[in-house]
């Protein structure tokens, strides 16, 4: 829970704990109220608790919920109008017998066969001598991505000890070979492969840091598909050259305009061109094209590479994902390149789709909304 959070939690735990008192002090003056007058202020309650990010609920000292937020029973913590895992029933009895807020980790099952379990963060908070304020805090995605950031710093110490350790080892020979000078120079250029693919490797890592700040696109502005494409091309000219591999653009000049970060759109871009060039056969072909559709202006990379299995298609946007390991050490891929392509579409409200067939080559298409007359234009709705 943030510390924004916390002060939520207890303005409205301030608030139901005021509103309970005082209307308990109301009713021992008038005529005990009616059904319908009890179900308005459960509804009420209900509706105040239905503010908190996590689910919450109002309940006695005997377990009984006297008012819930609406996703209490869905995640499991309510049934029958009483407190239902064990777990939470004895926290409960607890801090009533204690007369302090408790907290405790459980893993509760949710209503419904399908819907399996969730780790919450259970905490009772004493409102008086009768009535206490339950918040559930779902950890399961915090945990998640306390899994993602180990798995991520466990693949950079992996990722950057390989280039290190060639490193040592060429300088090593070096060493060794000091009255050879071919086996310098040969030992040298390994080393001037190894330290490039270490650069890459850095490159890559604070541009992905850098489309998944908050500030991501903070130097927006409209810009031109076929900018976008002309300096993606350009910026891969060397390498295309080098295997022989021919670029071919085809010309639509009623592609449009894009409303974001240039240097995100051509770096999202200029990954993909880069991707096709490095995986196909010296003396292909790779070509872009681009598209409106409705709304959307695409972007498509085709290439004439050996194309990639279809139980592969879901994973090759994560993070240091390779399909073959060895062959993209010799083309000094970094396994980062598709992870900033997908950060790069997310910010600018775009995705980016793949087809491919093993033997068949691969298209990629970058999908960004079109921006049309001051503004990004809108997806048609249509009508019955």
């Amino acid at each position: 829970m943030t510390f924004l959070q916390g002060i939520g939690l207890v303005a409205i735990l301030a608030f139901v704990a005021l509103w309970i008192h005082f209307d308990v002090k109301r009713s021992a003056v008038r005529k005990p109220t009616s059904p319908s007058d009890q179900i308005d202020k459960v509804a009420a309650l209900s509706q105040i608790l239905d503010v908190l990010p996590d689910a919450a609920a109002i309940v006695d000292s005997a377990d009984r919920v006297i008012a819930s937020s609406s996703n209490c029973v869905l995640m499991g913590l309510v049934h029958n109008d009483r407190l239902a895992p064990v777990e939470l029933r004895a926290l409960n009895r607890e801090s009533h017998r204690l007369s302090k807020s408790l907290s405790r980790d459980a893993t509760i099952k949710r209503n419904g066969s399908r819907l399996g379990e969730w780790e919450a963060r259970l905490q009772i908070s004493q409102i008086d001598d009768e009535l206490s304020l339950l918040i559930a805090q779902d950890l399961s995605e915090e945990r998640r991505l306390n899994d993602v950031r180990r798995d991520f710093v466990a693949n950079i110490s992996h990722e950057l000890k390989t280039p290190v350790g060639a490193l040592s080892l060429l300088a090593e020979a070096v060493q060794a070979a000091d009255g050879d000078s071919e086996q310098v120079r040969h030992f040298a250029s390994r080393m001037q492969l190894e330290a490039r693919r270490l650069t890459d490797l850095i490159v890559d890592l604070v541009e992905l840091s850098r489309v998944q700040g908050e500030a991501a696109l903070r130097n927006s502005k409209p810009v031109l598909t076929s900018s976008i494409i002309a300096e993606a091309v350009d910026a891969t000219k060397l390498a295309a050259d080098e295997r022989n591999i021919q670029v071919t653009v085809t010309d639509n000049s009623e592609s449009g305009r894009i409303f974001g970060d240039e240097g995100q759109l051509v770096a999202a871009l200029r990954n993909l061109v880069s991707n096709a060039i490095n995986y196909s056969p010296p003396g292909t072909k790779v070509g872009i094209g681009t598209r409106r559709a409705d709304s959307m202006i695409e972007i498509s990379v085709t290439d004439q590479g050996p194309g990639i299995p279809e139980a592969e298609l879901t994973r090759i946007f994560e993070r240091f994902y390779r399909i073959d390991p060895a062959r993209s050490r010799e083309t000094g891929g970094t396994g980062l390149g598709l992870a900033i392509v997908k950060h790069i579409c997310a910010n600018h409200g775009g995705d980016c789709t793949v087809w491919s067939h093993v033997g068949e080559g691969s298209t990629f298409t970058l999908r960004f909304p079109a921006y049309v007359n001051g503004g990004i234009q809108q997806p048609e709705v249509s009508t019955p």
